[in-house]
């Protein structure tokens, strides 16, 4: 077997897949043999391109529509897959929403929002997820996090609460499920240039300022993310548990 497709026959849900980052790691994790169920709420066109890209690499793909702040669609997402392609053997939490207010103005609903889509998501996921890769006694399942989990960012604060739920429900799926041969970990990007910096009012500036102090001279790309989930998946990754992996050219030493 072509040792660069280590993922063949294996198969994962990727949760916000049909762009941005989501779409990076889809792609990397394609181009080693998995196969991708390719989930999106709004944006089909996205989706079904990301699916078509996939199919490129010589995987399958199949693409659902699902609401990540509904259990039961997020239920039927991984369910999907499963009967697409025999199983899941990785599920990646993607999916990210939020109201981008100061915390005095978050109310009872922008909470519920943010924490359902970013993080409840991921705990539903990964407990549909995982008796199927029980089964096989091997499994992945990655969340993306972000900085703003741990450093106070403008307008960020329902937003930076859900991150920080990831990467707490995370480690907690770490440690129960690594005897199962079932690997939790986080990623967490800087800043990338995806259509998710156009709902922020500062975006310009925010771009600026991680251009002026990434040490290593340039953005990070969803490709770059992809990259580190594919290899997250690798065996060779197979005792880095329950960690929150940065990925940002070294921006947060400077931050």
């Amino acid at each position: 077997m072509d040792n660069s497709r280590y993922l063949a026959g294996k198969s994962a849900v990727i949760t916000g897949s049909g762009r941005g980052i989501g779409r990076g790691i889809a792609l990397a994790l394609a181009q080693r043999g998995c196969n991708i169920a390719v989930n999106y709420a709004r944006h089909r066109q996205a989706a079904e391109e990301t699916a078509a890209a996939i199919e490129k690499t010589g995987s399958r793909a199949v693409v659902v529509k699902a609401n990540m702040a509904q259990e039961e669609d997020v239920q039927r997402l991984v369910e999907t897959a499963a009967e697409s392609f025999g199983g899941v053997d990785i599920f990646v939490g993607n999916a990210a929403s939020g109201v981008l207010k100061p915390v005095l103005e978050i109310t009872p609903k922008h909470w519920a929002w943010s924490l359902d889509v970013n993080a409840r998501s991921i705990l539903i996921g990964a407990q549909v997820a995982a008796p199927f890769m029980q089964q096989k006694g091997w499994g992945r399942v990655l969340s993306v996090t972000s900085i703003g989990s741990r450093r106070v960012l403008s307008e960020y604060s329902a937003v930076g609460v859900s991150k920080a739920a990831i990467e707490t429900v995370t480690r907690y799926l770490a440690v129960e499920l690594a005897p199962f041969g079932i690997i939790a970990n986080c990623i967490s990007p800087g800043v990338v240039l995806t259509d998710a910096l156009d709902f922020f009012p500062s975006k310009a500036e925010i771009i600026t300022n991680a251009e002026e102090r990434t040490p290593a001279g340039r953005l990070v790309t969803p490709e770059d993310v992809g990259e580190l989930a594919a290899w997250l998946c690798s065996d060779a990754a197979g005792m880095i548990v329950g960690q929150t992996i940065e990925i940002d050219g070294g921006y947060t030493l400077l931050a």
